[in-house]
């Protein structure tokens, strides 16, 4: 497997000056600004003398790259802890938690059914079914200790604990002022984390709550065990989507995918480009000067590489002319498999891909008329 590594001119202004080993799990390298261990992930190795210089293009003038060889060995014991559809399971006990604060939102559940509810677009095809009325217009609840999964929320019955750690508001969704006569203001009963506010979805009827997997934290319930403290949102919302993702390429075979507001509204549009990228960013002050024995950076963690998915994105709002025909063109073809999520949570997604963009060389940050990120698992 091939792995591309990228220096400013200002670190090393040549080839000749930069020597790129292989360490025990790591990634050494040498310029004549410092030297710099990158941590691998488990099972990645760097296959010795495999660093080889490769042309940068004309638009590339202030950067180096380099090309190098590595291995890959799946490791069993990969995490999948942020992979709430996966980690749920009929006749054990789960604890629920706001990914926001770590309150205990329900009253620990033990589920005699978890079942999928059917893909995003179903009802969308329903009519390519059926030669007559859709008979599936009927919302699919849970019933009494069930759990349904849908793409990117769960549906669960709701309990007495609620009134202590919910709270009820009705938002509208939608614009009020729509010219078409026919589209009606259609108002969400929002659910929020009465410790925290953080939203965490919506209550599809009065007996049952719609939890998004961006906004809470599902854990085995062990003993007296305590939750960890929570992750930092974007690193949270980073490995959640990223591992949802893969899950849905690899469950439906589907590349192209629509972030989209609860209204249906198109919001960001993503074509999952590979799924076995691993990258680092390592800023600046990690490789610039010397370091003393006294110096912080010394003794500070090595810059980690990790897996990732590298993305193609164009977010649907911009008025570029390109951007405006990409979403025109997924539009009219039905493309991209529909990711629902909060508005708010939609804005922060496309802040994580925005500066996962940023940190990628110049020349790296655009492919054809989209913008480039990666995902990390």
């Amino acid at each position: 497997m091939l792995m591309l590594c990228c220096f400013k001119k200002d670190v090393a202004k040549s080839p000749a000056d930069v020597v790129v080993t292989g360490g025990d799990s790591s990634l050494q390298v040498r310029t004549p600004r410092g030297e710099l261990s990158i941590t691998l992930p488990e099972g990645v190795t760097f296959e010795q003398g495999s660093c080889i210089p490769t042309p940068a293009g004309e638009s590339c003038g202030e950067e180096l790259h380099f090309r190098l060889r590595i291995s890959v060995t799946r490791s069993t014991n990969e995490e999948a802890s942020d992979r709430v559809m996966e980690t749920l399971r009929a006749k054990e006990t789960y604890c629920f938690y706001c990914q926001g604060c770590m309150t205990r939102l329900l009253e620990d559940r033990v589920f005699k059914r978890v079942l999928p509810l059917p893909n995003g677009n179903w009802n969308t095809i329903v009519d390519d079914w059926c030669c007559h009325p859709d008979p599936f217009a009927k919302k699919l609840l849970p019933r009494a200790e069930d759990c349904l999964l849908g793409d990117t929320f769960l549906l669960l019955p709701r309990d007495g604990s609620c009134e202590q750690t919910l709270t009820d508001e009705v938002s509208p969704v939608g614009s009020e002022d729509s010219q078409d006569p026919k589209k009606t203001c259609r108002r969400l009963a929002l659910i929020s984390c009465k410790s925290c506010s953080l939203v965490l979805g919506e209550a599809v009827t009065p007996e049952t709550l719609k939890l998004y997997i961006t906004q809470v934290v599902v854990e085995p319930a062990v003993g007296d065990r305590k939750p960890e403290a929570s992750l930092n949102r974007s690193v949270f919302l980073e490995r959640v989507i990223a591992a949802r993702l893969l899950e849905l390429s690899n469950s439906l075979s589907s590349f192209h995918f629509s972030v989209q507001t609860p209204d249906g509204k198109a919001f960001l549009l993503l074509w999952l480009l590979n799924s076995d990228s691993i990258t680092a960013s390592v800023p600046e002050m990690c490789v610039g000067g010397e370091r003393s024995i006294g110096s912080p950076a010394l003794h500070s963690p090595s810059p980690r590489a990790a897996r990732a998915l590298k993305l193609l994105y164009t977010a649907c709002f911009h008025e570029g002319t390109q951007q405006r025909d990409i979403v025109t063109s997924w539009e009219v073809n039905a493309i991209g498999h529909p990711v629902v999520l909060p508005l708010k949570v939609c804005e922060e997604l496309l802040q994580v891909i925005d500066d996962s963009n940023s940190t990628l060389p110049v020349s790296m940050r655009r492919m054809r008329s989209y913008e480039v990120a990666y995902l990390r698992l």
